[in-house]
């Protein structure tokens, strides 16, 4: 099978899927996101098996990347929920820190438009002090841009595991008609048809 269209359109959506992968970790490891660093890593591992598996017609290695679009678009709809807080999930808890630290979404402080500025606590001027952190004027507010990156997520998964299904299909059914001409018969298709020699035999007298 050539470079077909649905092919070539698995390519194209992995290799997409892994620079917007990366862009996401390095904003993640910015804001300290351990949850979606650890997602993020297995969905780079996952998405590089995938697109391995397509250029080299590994139908398995497409199976799983297609299972993982499916796990991954779950994972960024609880991202959603997440972030809008539905269901009881509040954006301001550290679940995506594994409580280790407070830290929160770094387009929190750096989102577009945003001024930050740093307050230190009123009648303490000590070196250890921590000091508060004013967010003003940003265009968009955080969890919106988190939605968004997570929206864009699960659009491009969907549109990997439809073509990704396609493509499974399409080299299952090479690789049937494949079996079906003979090329993985021990004896070829094309072959020499040995014919058995008839010796006549007569027999020989010896004159005496």
């Amino acid at each position: 099978m050539g470079c077909c269209t649905g092919r070539c359109s698995l390519i194209f959506l992995c290799t997409v899927q892994l620079m917007v992968a990366f862009e996401r970790q390095v904003f993640d490891f910015l804001g300290y996101q351990w949850a979606p660093i650890l997602a993020n890593f297995f969905h780079i591992i996952v998405v590089i098996l995938g697109l391995f598996g397509t250029i080299q017609y590994r139908p398995r290695y497409i199976v799983v990347y297609a299972v993982w679009t499916a796990l991954w678009v779950a994972w960024n709809v609880f991202l959603i929920c997440f972030y809008l807080e539905v269901g009881g999930l509040s954006k301001e808890s550290d679940l995506l820190t594994f409580n280790i630290s407070a830290h929160h979404s770094w387009w929190s402080e750096h989102g577009p438009g945003c001024v930050r500025r740093e307050m230190p606590p009123s009648g303490m001027r000590n070196a250890d002090t921590h000091s508060y952190v004013s967010v003003m004027g940003c265009l968009l507010e955080y969890q919106y841009i988190e939605v968004l990156h997570s929206g864009f997520q699960i659009l491009l998964s969907l549109l990997g595991f439809v073509y990704a299904c396609y493509v499974v299909s399409s080299i299952t059914e090479e690789e049937d008609s494949f079996d079906f001409i003979g090329g993985f018969d021990p004896f070829p298709l094309y072959h020499v048809n040995e014919k058995p020699s008839h010796l006549l035999l007569k027999p020989m007298y010896q004159s005496t």
